[in-house]
């Protein structure tokens, strides 16, 4: 049986459209996913836009997972802004929900701001809380995804205007998860990268962390030869499992990736 492909689509191919009176950006490439074994649905709140796979419609329950984090979200930014802002990572705090703790202490092993893991961590949060009724469960948020699987899949990797973009593709076994796959890119969308990369896609145990390390080595690929620095980076960031870089018709793998060609 060959193996569904779910796009990991980092950002990019945005169509604007108006919603409900709040002007989002729909990702095309949605159209085109295959699981059909799987119930898929959409959970969109303000601007967190989620594509959910599961072994029933869990709309309702998605929804309210949404609204519980997003919540716990701004009302911690209201009191502490600098959280949102800063690009370097800031101090724990004590008594705070757990997906800010979480986003708080992936960032500080990526090096980077605690937003840098704020689409991880809500695809994690929320996958989380709909185990309870699915024992299957896929959120994609942006680009990073969080799976837990009974079969085995395959992630394509989007890279731009690469020649390798959508050429390959990241097996996942059920042995394999649940994992976070977060992909990062210097060169389409709207995501902040100081970098050059088409793709870097981060494989980790915690979603969040995969997220933020994605950026972190995301901003130190500027050119191609510095796909072995960007793999070094990301070495160095406890919790990684693997890596892929691309940038232009190059690409540079560490660690427990199994690549199959799409």
């Amino acid at each position: 049986m060959t193996p569904d492909i779910i796009e990991s689509y980092n950002r990019s191919r945005f169509r604007r459209i108006l919603v409900n009176g709040i002007m989002y950006q729909e990702r095309t490439y949605r159209n085109i996913v295959r699981t059909d074994d799987l119930v898929q649905f959409k959970v969109i709140v303000k601007e967190t836009d989620l594509l959910i796979r599961a072994k029933k419609d869990l709309s309702q329950e998605a929804k309210e997972s949404v609204i519980k984090y997003r919540n716990q979200l701004e009302t911690y930014i209201a009191i502490n802004p600098i959280f949102e802002k800063s690009l370097i990572p800031v101090e724990e705090a004590p008594h705070v929900p757990e997906i800010i703790e979480e986003m708080i202490r992936t960032s500080s092993l990526a090096r980077v701001g605690p937003m840098a893991a704020v689409a991880g961590a809500m695809a994690q949060s929320v996958s989380e809380d709909l185990l309870r009724f699915s024992d299957e469960v896929i959120v994609e948020n942006g680009g990073d995804i969080y799976l837990v699987t009974s079969k085995e899949r395959t992630v394509g990797i989007y890279a731009g205007l690469s020649p390798l973009s959508m050429k390959v593709g990241i097996m996942i076994k059920p042995k394999d998860s649940p994992i976070g796959i977060c992909t990062s890119s210097g060169t389409v969308g709207p995501s902040l990268s100081f970098g050059k990369a088409d793709a870097v896609c981060i494989l980790s145990k915690s979603t969040a962390l995969a997220d933020a390390a994605a950026t972190a080595v995301g901003n130190v690929v500027r050119e191609k030869k510095d796909i072995e620095r960007g793999l070094e980076r990301g070495q160095e960031i406890e919790g990684v499992l693997g890596i892929l870089i691309i940038i232009g018709e190059k690409m540079g793998v560490w660690g427990k990736i199994r690549l199959i060609r799409l």
